[in-house]
């Protein structure tokens, strides 16, 4: 399964559909039990007679695999947030409870991180790849600064300030309330600043040069 955020040490990864997902071996360290064993317990939660129905079963458990040290093919499965609470609600225990409240909190961190890069893509697509291929674990801030900084600089707010001044819903795109003006200048300072990243790595030096490119541009209108 194409990954798109990568697996956290915990096996907590986005996919490609922006769904948040754990690999079922990270559980099986997680928890201390042989992978062979969680996934004989992934059987019987998914068996046709267990009394879960088809769709929660392929919404919430995909079948995968990886090769092992020797080079040999076996099997996984990448869980849901749903799958993986079906999968250890029965496992009890201290140290159980532990790892239920930590995974908890790894898919919240995970779908937040993930709501802020599908709200980027929407306004910066073209921002938000580079910032990809710059990052090899990017982390919500690359995202969430750098457009922030644009619609600072154009619009004298971030997104976030613009919705609450134009009642616009929590999650909307703002693109539609933008102006032609405002949204030409988005897309010209997206696209000067994706060379910016790679030239300066320091915010603050390319917030300066993002600030003169504009007034430069507003000069020659």
């Amino acid at each position: 399964m194409k990954e798109l955020i990568p697996k956290d040490e915990y096996g907590v990864f986005a996919d490609a559909h922006d769904t948040a997902r754990v690999d079922s071996r990270f559980v099986a360290d997680a928890f201390e039990k042989r992978h062979d064993h969680v996934l004989r317990d992934i059987a019987k939660i998914t068996d046709p007679k267990s009394g879960l129905s088809e769709e929660f079963r392929r919404r919430n458990f995909a079948q995968s695999a990886y090769k092992d040290a020797s080079g040999r093919k076996n099997t996984c499965y990448l869980m849901t947030r749903d799958g993986f609470t079906m999968l250890v609600m029965g496992y009890t225990g201290a140290k159980a409870m532990r790892f239920k409240e930590l995974y908890i909190k790894r898919f919240n961190e995970m779908e937040q991180f993930i709501k802020t890069l599908v709200s980027a893509r929407q306004e910066f697509p073209l921002l938000t790849e580079n910032i990809k291929l710059l990052h090899e674990n990017p982390k919500p801030y690359h995202f969430s600064n750098e457009c922030d900084m644009l619609n600072r600089i154009v619009l004298g707010m971030t997104a976030k300030q613009f919705r609450l001044a134009n009642g616009i819903e929590k999650g909307k795109s703002i693109r539609p309330y933008l102006t032609k003006e405002q949204i030409d200048m988005l897309e010209t300072l997206q696209k000067v600043d994706v060379g910016l990243l790679v030239a300066f790595p320091d915010y603050e030096e390319r917030k300066r040069h993002l600030e003169w490119y504009k007034a430069k541009m507003e000069e020659g209108k």
